[in-house]
């Protein structure tokens, strides 16, 4: 792991990944090229200026010329800056959109395990660490090297004792500096590993604010809150520590650097071994590189942090895609669907289903009833392809649905949960949501399916009507509102499979009356799969299986599981007498 992180190759390969653009970076560095020798011009023309200065050599024409050639100079430079920073942006830009690609076509299972707010962090804050590294610290290093090895190589050639003197500096530097940089790396990944944790937290507790604020548990949340924030600062102060060495070391090494050549130069100047021009040029060329060398330290520092960064993001790159991205894309109405022994562990050592089989025919309504805990909604993770089955089969007709395609398979599904999820937007993104021609459906058809939701009388009393906004999570509206929608937005995509997770278990009896009716209309004609928490929604089903334990110990009509099952029975007698 070391090497690893010590190694910048990961780093450049993904860069490299993200297609950079070639023209844009050409045309920066030619620029910031020609800007570079510009500059180091400057100082001969004061070399020759200061030995042979004379009034009479001054003007109109050349003071113009000066002038001229020093506005070409800095609007060659902002040319170069932006074409080089632009390429910074649009390389971070492809590789956000890589992870978001990425991201949202990985497997549920990613999600059970990450948390969102250290995910978002991962997309947001470790993408900035390699934006401002290539956006702003790179243009400048790169500028700086060309800066630095024109103004060497002039030095060399006017004096050579004089710069190999100044050299002596760079070795000195780079000893200082560089178990600097590597103590800066490790603060780094610590900082980053933090503030994804942080972000994670922050999320969490304002996305769940209803539940924090009902559960009293504003001083509980406070505290973790602080202890990230204190955490976070622990980080920032060892960051400040290092900066606070590396800033004074190389204003010392700079001044050391000053004072030797100015000394040294001074008693050639006075001995006539070096012309007073020369000593000025001299003093020049040095601050070009000494303001280059500068940045470097930034430059490096930066460098460490996005090789941690560069770790993690290639960590959510390298990680397998949900499993049927590419399939077969086949009709499945009218075709059955067979569930051959199939069993299920979110890991190894906790198996939730074991040898499930049973088959629904077209048209069917079957039912999964038993205790809390037995596998009821894993099974519906299972048939959802959310989850792989650790062994056995799910078909349709006689294809398996792992050689489907997860987009044709889903499309074909309609799911209305107990929860009835909605996105921040419209009632008409909501309704909309997930439909590739979204934008094609007209306000008739919309109006039409809530009409069959029994949703359209209270959409129609909102001012905005269809662009009504439902808020976070759909927080304006009520449950029945919610599931309404949630069952008109099934109606549009016309499923041929549909699963209910239990719709109307937490609505009060006047929404659940209407909602029952909107689901009757629905099912009819389709193979509908219902989670039972009340035996009430399921005692016309065609089939009902029982499961205790992740394990089928029952299956068949209502009547047939009131003869042949005690917990059955006793579940019936509780809540149907």
């Amino acid at each position: 792991m070391k090497n690893k992180q010590n190694s910048l190759k990961p780093f450049i390969s993904l860069i490299l990944s993200t297609n950079i653009p070639k023209l844009a970076l050409t045309l920066g560095l030619v620029a910031s090229l020609i800007t570079t020798i510009a500059g180091l011009v400057v100082p001969l023309l004061t070399k020759n200026l200061v030995d042979g200065f004379s009034v009479s050599l001054l003007s109109i024409p050349l003071i113009i010329a000066i002038g001229i050639a020093f506005i070409a100079q800095a609007i060659i430079s902002g040319f170069s800056l932006y074409l080089l920073t632009s390429v910074g942006q649009k390389i971070v830009a492809r590789l956000r959109d890589r992870m978001w690609v990425k991201l949202i076509r990985l497997p549920v299972s990613y999600f059970d395990k990450t948390s969102s707010g250290e995910t978002v962090s991962r997309v947001v804050n470790d993408t900035s660490i390699v934006r401002e590294l290539i956006s702003q610290h790179f243009p400048q290093f790169i500028t700086g090297i060309i800066s630095i090895i024109g103004a060497v190589t002039i030095l060399l050639i006017m004096d050579w004792k004089m710069t190999l003197m100044m050299l002596i500096a760079v070795p000195i530097t780079i000893a200082i500096m560089f178990p600097l940089g590597q103590q800066m790396a490790k603060i780094s990944r610590g900082l980053q590993d933090e503030t994804a944790v942080f972000t994670g937290h922050i999320q969490q507790t304002l996305g769940e604010i209803r539940l924090m604020k009902a559960s009293t548990a504003e001083q509980n949340e406070e505290q973790k809150g602080l202890s990230g924030i204190q955490k976070l600062l622990s980080f920032g102060l060892k960051e400040a520590r290092v900066f606070a060495l590396i800033a004074p070391i190389m204003q010392f090494v700079i001044m050391l650097v000053i004072v030797m050549i100015i000394g040294y130069g001074g008693m050639r100047v006075a001995s006539g071994t070096m012309s007073t021009g020369s000593l000025v040029a001299f003093l020049l060329y040095l601050f070009q590189i000494i303001m280059p060398v500068t940045t470097f330290a930034m430059f490096f520092t930066q460098l460490q942090k996005a090789k941690g960064a560069t770790e993690r993001i290639i960590n959510i790159l390298e990680l397998p895609l949900e499993e049927g991205q590419e399939g077969l894309n086949i009709d499945i109405t009218n075709k059955t669907v067979h569930v051959d022994n199939i069993s299920f562990a979110y890991s190894e050592d906790e198996p939730v289903l074991k040898n499930i089989s049973f088959e629904a025919k077209s048209g069917e309504m079957i039912a999964f009833a038993g205790p809390s805990g037995g596998g009821k909604t894993t099974m519906f993770g299972l048939l959802e392809r959310f989850y792989e089955p650790t062994a056995g089969d799910i078909r349709i007709g006689d294809t398996s649905i792992k050689d489907l395609s997860i987009e044709s398979w889903r499309s074909q599904i309609g799911y209305v949960s107990q929860e009835s999820a909605m996105m921040a937007g419209t009632i008409r993104e909501n309704l909309c949501y997930g439909l590739e021609n979204w934008k094609e459906i007209d306000d008739e058809r919309l109006w039409e399916v809530a009409k069959m939701a029994y949703a359209d009388q209270f959409i129609r009393s909102f001012s905005h009507g269809l662009d009504t906004e439902v808020g976070e999570r759909g927080v304006k509206l009520s449950g029945g509102q919610r599931q309404r929608i949630a069952i008109a937005r099934a109606f549009l995509r016309d499923p041929k499979i549909l699963m209910m997770d239990e719709a109307t278990a937490s609505l009060d009896s006047q929404s659940e009356g209407i909602v029952q009716q909107a689901l009757a209309r629905l099912m009819e004609g389709r193979t509908t799969f219902v989670i039972a928490h009340r035996l009430s929604t399921i005692v016309d089903a065609d089939k009902i299986i029982f499961i205790e334990k992740g394990e089928v110990t029952g299956s068949g009509t209502h009547k047939e599981l009131i003869a042949t099952h005690a917990l059955y029975r006793e579940f019936a007698e509780q809540q149907l007498t």
